[in-house]
């Protein structure tokens, strides 16, 4: 396997990582799947920004994880995560860079939603 190098944020594709600084609250239906005043918000490039909440304020026992895995030339690679729910939950709608690159190595911890599976609400 070829080995990866990492790519530096810059001028041509910006990414910031600041706290959110408000409470951020992730549910699917009825299940709050993760509450936090702890988010930190990661704006990349022209792509929506993300909200990565840690991991000690998610619901952890409705996380099942998930063989999918994904690599981001700034970030690192991803893992995910299923929500495990009686009545069925998302697939693959949680993610997570357990070890990201230096330039966000203030994610490491948290996991982030796809907001298409899961309503992620700031100032809940």
């Amino acid at each position: 396997m070829p080995t990866r190098k990492p790519k530096i944020p810059g001028p041509g594709h910006p990414i910031t990582i600041e706290p959110t600084g408000v409470r951020v609250v992730a549910r699917v239906g009825t299940h709050v799947v993760a509450d936090t005043t702890r988010a930190l918000t990661l704006r990349e490039a022209n792509y929506p920004p993300v909200q990565y909440i840690p991991l000690d304020d998610v619901d952890q026992t409705l996380l099942m994880d998930s063989a999918t895995q994904t690599y981001c030339p700034y970030k690192g690679d991803a893992s995910y995560y299923s929500i495990a729910l009686a009545e069925g939950g998302p697939a693959d709608a949680v993610w997570s860079y357990r070890e990201p690159y230096d330039s966000v190595a203030a994610i490491a911890g948290h996991v982030a939603f796809y907001t298409d599976q899961v309503n992620v609400v700031l100032g809940a």
